[in-house]
């Protein structure tokens, strides 16, 4: 099985924060000191920071879902609608000009 990198990155992040916790626990880091109070700040504001734009991420993917679903057909799928069709009409007009060019389909003469 293979671990992926941003599981391994989150995974290191959790370790961080568990870490730091439980050195604040058992007494090893004083979060007092003002340098250990502001390594730990910056690490929880870029924790939280990261989260919040992951979760802006995906709200704002929930509501353009939702404003977009309330027509018919996003206009992405209408372009596609669009292009298929013109697809269609090329190819048959296509199938008209090889109709054209090849003739009639006679067998060559002498074989009846």
């Amino acid at each position: 099985m293979r671990v992926s990198r941003w599981t391994l990155l989150w995974l290191l992040i959790v370790a961080t924060l568990v870490a730091i916790e439980l050195a604040i626990v058992f007494g090893a880091v004083n979060p007092y000191d003002v340098v250990t109070f502001f390594f730990i700040m910056i690490s929880g504001l870029i924790v939280i920071s990261v989260l919040a734009i992951i979760g802006a991420t995906f709200l704002g993917i929930y509501i353009s879902h939702r404003i977009l679903s309330t027509r018919d057909f996003t206009p992405f799928e209408q372009e596609m609608l669009k292009m298929a069709d013109e697809v269609k009409r090329l190819s048959e007009k296509v199938d008209a000009l090889s109709r054209a060019v090849a003739g009639p389909a006679d067998p060559p003469p002498g074989r009846r």
